[in-house]
């Protein structure tokens, strides 16, 4: 625990001090030194004596959320309305979820230039851009610190507890004939740190996906049809990811409209991979997902079972932009081969120095990635050294993505590369005059005994991310729509 939250004091800024200057009244016995050095238990002890009123949990949630400094805590908990000389008074606390910390916006108070009173996550927490330490990792629990700091929105105890549980003993069973899929990387084989399959609606679904979708430059022979649990609850699942998304739309995006290239239409699941990450060392690497189906701006509704794990997240910093901007820009296995050893080794010390996100996922939370995130993030399952096994699944995670794959991208339609190969779609991220722009490419150096090609084509899409194709097609070739899970029960 100590590990967890003593971390450097962050300095607070002559803007936000000058700003409370007249209403903050803080107490004049002076606060002893409780450096990143002291103990947990010290700076805790040092928060009650200071606000006896407050439970022992709500002090080290704010302890966390400043990065561990007692002043910083101190200061924010002594803000007072300035029509009052008295404290503001704390929310009421209710945290029914196992492993969901409260934020700090749920106990502190901001009062607008209007006068009216609002949480913190409603007016500090939105305008304060993030700056992730680097070489840090800042920790998020609640729905409204994650809303705030990164492009997702998380439902902890989404569905029903029985079903849930039902779900997860259902997959556990699944997880049994899951299998780790092969790459080659620097022209060595490696396998996949954990195991997964893919789920998809019919039988004849099911013929396409290992004969004609690709993964990774090969096609996936471990293809299963989805189970009763999946398909039911991938109604609540399209339910709720389309609602996060407009309400992400309304608050997060300029004029509360979509993105460009981002589709207007209902988002509708047609597949799922189910990944399973038996035991606290099985993880995956940061990474973007593969557009080449999903297209520009996809939605992802991600929901975990089981044992919590951290799911990591951090910008993509262009090369060529300022390292100093406190973003990040890793490099993963969907990147281009690096040229050679130097230029691996200097993007992987690259990607080490910045910081990154944590986002703690619990049994039976849902996580939404919204639009910007495939383009503009990275994400990843970090290794953990312990873990509190569940008491269904012990130390196994189940964890399912449900994907909409566009019609409009079918493989009969997407282009191939020079050694007639699917060619894979990318979004451009190294370059600051390029990024943003869409690309196809060539990806048969990812299979194992094979070398890429020089295919690369830009990609043109009109403004919903539908593709504008250039290459000739048969006008009278329709490839067959996948079924929403939904749809097909």
């Amino acid at each position: 625990m100590d590990a967890f939250v003593s971390r450097k004091r962050r300095r607070l800024s002559q803007h936000r001090v000058e700003a409370h200057a007249a209403s903050v009244e803080v107490s004049s016995t002076p606060i002893p030194d409780a450096s990143g050095e002291d103990s947990t238990d010290i700076k805790i002890a040092i928060l009650l004596s200071l606000f006896p009123d407050l439970k022992q949990e709500s002090l080290l949630d704010i302890l966390v959320s400043c990065e561990g400094s007692v002043e910083a805590a101190t200061f924010l908990l002594t803000s007072q309305d300035s029509s009052s000389s008295s404290p503001l008074k704390k929310r009421v606390i209710s945290n029914p979820a196992l492993g969901a910390q409260t934020s700090l916006s749920s106990h502190v108070l901001s009062k607008g230039k209007d006068g009216s009173v609002t949480t913190l996550s409603d007016s500090f927490l939105r305008r304060k851009p993030l700056s992730t330490k680097k070489g840090q990792t800042l920790h998020l629990y609640s729905p409204e610190d994650i809303a705030a700091y990164t492009p997702c929105t998380i439902i902890h105890n989404f569905l029903p507890t029985e079903q849930a549980n039902a779900l997860l003993v259902e997959l556990l069973d699944e997880a049994k004939h899951f299998s780790r899929y092969e790459f080659q990387l620097f022209n060595r084989t490696v396998q996949s740190p954990h195991t997964a399959s893919l789920y998809v609606s019919t039988p004849e679904e099911y013929q396409q996906h290992t004969s004609e979708y690709k993964y990774g430059g090969t096609y996936r022979s471990n293809v299963r049809q989805a189970t009763p649990g999946l398909r039911s609850v991938s109604r609540k699942v399209q339910k709720a990811v389309n609602e996060a998304v407009q309400a992400h739309i309304r608050d997060a995006y300029p004029d509360g409209k979509k993105l460009k290239y981002q589709s207007p239409k209902e988002w509708r699941p047609n597949a799922a991979f189910v990944n399973c990450y038996d035991g606290p060392a099985e993880n995956v690497g940061y990474h973007s997902d593969d557009l080449t189906y999903l297209g520009p701006h996809p939605i992802i509704g991600s929901l975990s079972l089981g044992v919590e794990r951290e799911f990591r997240v951090r910008r993509v910093l262009p090369r060529d932009e300022d390292d100093d901007a406190g973003q990040t820009g890793a490099e993963d296995k969907q990147s281009a081969p690096a040229k050679g050893t130097n230029d691996r080794k200097s993007s992987t010390a690259r990607a080490d120095a910045q910081g990154q996100i944590s986002i703690h996922l619990p049994h039976n939370s849902l996580l939404v990635m919204h639009a910007e995130m495939q383009e503009e993030w990275k994400h990843s399952i970090a290794p953990a050294q312990t873990i509190s096994p569940h008491p269904i699944s012990g130390n196994r995670r189940i964890n399912i993505t449900y994907r909409w794959y566009r019609d409009t991208l079918h493989p009969r339609y997407t282009p191939r590369c020079l050694c007639g190969e699917h060619a894979v779609l990318r979004c451009a991220q190294r370059k600051q005059e390029t990024r943003g722009r869409y690309m196809w490419m060539c990806y048969a150096g990812y299979v194992p005994g094979k070398e890429s090609c020089s295919f690369f084509q830009w990609a043109e899409f009109d403004d919903d991310g539908d593709p504008v194709w250039t290459h000739k097609r048969q006008e009278e070739e329709v490839a067959p729509a996948l079924a929403n899970f939904s749809a097909s029960q």
